[in-house]
C-alpha cells in the first residue's frame, strides 16, 4: 500500500550502500516515476544528470572534491575526501536540475515544488525497489555548470545519492502528530 512505503521510507546514506551496482533498467524506473510528478501549467521543470558509470562518479567526485578546495574559506582534507568518497560508494548519482519556464507563466516556487514532488517520486521508487537514496544540496550545486552544460535558465538543486543496502532502516518517529499540525476550518 503506498501509504506504508511513504511512511516506511528513509535517507539511506553512501556509507550504508554495498557495492550492488544499480542497472541501467532500474534507473530508467526510477526516472520514469520522477516524470509523473504534478505539474502546473504542465512544465515539467524536472531534468536530471545521471553520473552512472564509475568513470562519470568519479569525474563528479573529483570535479566537487577540486571545487571545495578552491572554494571554502576553512579547507578540510578530511572533508574533501568525504565529498569524493560518496560519490564511489554511491551506485548511481542524479544532478536534480530544474528547468525555469523561459514565459516564466507561473512562480518559480512552483517549479521548485514541482521538481521536489518528481524527486519524492523516485526516492518512494527507489525505496521500494530496495535502492537508498538521499538528497542533498551542498553549496557546491551552484558549480555543476562548470562540469556539464545546463540551459539557460536551468538550476541544479542538488545531488540524489543512490545505492543498493543490507543494513536494517529505523523506525520513523514524528516529533508531533499531525493533529497538532492541523486545523480543520
Amino acid at each position: 500500500m503506498i501509504s506504508e512505503i511513504i511512511k516506511n521510507r528513509r535517507s539511506v546514506f553512501p556509507v550504508q550502500y554495498n557495492n550492488e551496482p544499480i542497472s541501467k533498467e532500474e534507473i530508467q524506473t526510477i526516472l520514469q516515476s520522477a516524470n509523473w510528478a504534478p505539474t502546473h501549467k504542465k512544465t515539467e521543470p524536472w531534468r536530471f544528470k545521471v553520473f552512472h558509470s564509475e568513470t562519470a562518479r568519479k569525474k563528479l567526485g573529483d570535479f566537487l572534491g577540486k571545487t571545495y578546495k578552491e572554494t571554502t574559506e576553512k579547507f578540510s582534507e578530511f572533508k574533501q575526501k568525504k565529498i569524493e568518497a560518496k560519490l564511489m560508494q554511491s551506485g548511481c548519482v542524479l544532478a536534480i536540475c530544474m528547468q525555469r519556464d523561459p514565459k516564466e507563466s507561473l512562480p518559480e516556487w512552483e517549479e521548485v515544488a514541482a521538481t521536489a514532488m518528481a524527486v519524492q517520486n523516485m526516492w518512494l521508487t527507489a525505496h521500494d525497489m530496495k535502492i537508498g537514496a538521499y538528497w542533498s544540496s551542498p553549496a557546491l550545486k551552484d558549480q555543476l555548470h562548470k562540469l556539464v552544460d545546463l540551459n539557460e535558465g536551468e538550476h541544479c538543486l542538488g545531488f540524489f545519492y543512490m545505492g543498493k543496502y543490507d543494513v536494517e532502516l529505523l523506525e520513523g518517529q514524528r516529533k508531533t502528530a499531525i493533529d497538532e499540525k492541523t486545523i480543520w476550518i
